[in-house]
């Protein structure tokens, strides 16, 4: 009876619950793929308020892993009472899909110009300035999506567990951290077993739950449902990501930046959010916050959405003017 106990449908039906109780809606558009050759297209997942926007328009990225809702479930509540979220599955995650067998995978720059093209087919959204969020994969999606668009499309942005100067040096450090008997970062990222998946739990969490909660029977199941389901995809992804080579050169962005990061982040040690930090000219804002991991957002989501909200509603600026004066 225990091995046939699934989790996974449970968690996902909560969920969806609070992504509806905040008056987001599911819904998808079919958008060119814009490293897929003339008349390629790929299908964007988003959630939104029906209509066009009532409040500033907020993005939320989600970060390598489960579809966004999961990853963002206990801040939709609070910042729809200010903002008017969208929040999508970027592409090869969730319900959003694009032409893996015939187009290279997306890179960051390719996420972030199809989230731009998204926002503009949305009721009411083109052009319109939105402020944007993300976390860990979703900061760089999201750091790429603020320099390129500039600060009159994109305003306050939110970079949370997101360290955008990543090396092959990190990832060794993330080995080391994980113990020996390990082949790569891939190993326990894409887990395959459930040691593998325990041990991703373990180095994502601050107080990861208990062995005796966490058993073999139960672990297989999340393996099966959120990456062998998955795997070629995830794979597919991986091989996607720019970060730490010289296509992705981080720079100063004319935005104000909040950097959010779990003094105790074991994929992204903390130092790295400082590192973050400097090489935007130390002008953005670091707020750490204690006794949490690499998801701040759900193991402490009340300081977490206050210092999200603090951050945002002060740096609310009207929008600029079509000939650029203030």
């Amino acid at each position: 009876m225990g091995a046939s106990l699934s989790l996974v449908p449970v968690l996902d039906y909560f969920a969806r619950r609070e992504f509806l109780a905040a008056g987001l809606r599911p819904n998808a558009a079919t958008l060119p793929y814009p490293d897929g050759g003339a008349g390629a297209t790929c299908t964007v997942h988003y959630w939104a308020p029906p209509g066009e926007p009532k409040l500033p328009p907020l993005l939320l990225v989600h970060g390598f892993g489960p579809r966004a809702t999961w990853q963002w479930r206990c801040q939709v509540g609070p910042l729809s009472r200010h903002f008017h979220l969208v929040v999508p599955d970027l592409l090869g995650f969730g319900g959003s899909t694009y032409p893996s067998e015939t187009a290279p995978p997306p890179s960051e720059a390719t996420q972030a110009s199809t989230l731009a093209a998204l926002l503009d087919s949305l009721p009411g959204m083109e052009g319109k300035r939105v402020a944007a969020a993300g976390t860990s994969y979703g900061g760089f999606v999201t750091y790429w999506l603020a320099r390129e668009a500039g600060a009159g499309r994109v305003g306050p942005v939110v970079i949370a567990s997101s360290d955008l100067l990543k090396t092959a040096a990190d990832d060794r450090g993330f080995l080391k951290r994980a113990g020996e008997g390990w082949g790569g970062v891939d190993e326990i990222l894409l887990p395959a077993e459930p040691a593998a998946m325990r041990k991703l739990i373990e180095l994502a969490s601050y107080r990861p739950p208990p062995r005796v909660m966490m058993p073999d029977f139960m672990l297989r199941d999340f393996i099966q449902k959120l990456f062998t389901d998955n795997r070629e995809r995830l794979v597919h992804l991986l091989k996607g990501i720019t970060v730490g080579t010289d296509r992705f050169q981080v720079t100063p962005i004319s935005q104000d930046v909040l950097i959010i990061w779990g003094d105790h982040d074991q994929l992204f040690p903390l130092e790295k959010g400082f590192a973050v930090q400097r090489s935007l000219n130390g002008s953005a804002r670091m707020e750490v916050i204690k006794k949490t991991g690499h998801a701040p957002q759900l193991e402490d989501p009340a300081r977490f959405n206050k210092a999200m909200l603090d951050f945002l509603l002060s740096a609310h600026k009207p929008e600029p003017s079509v000939n650029g004066s203030s």
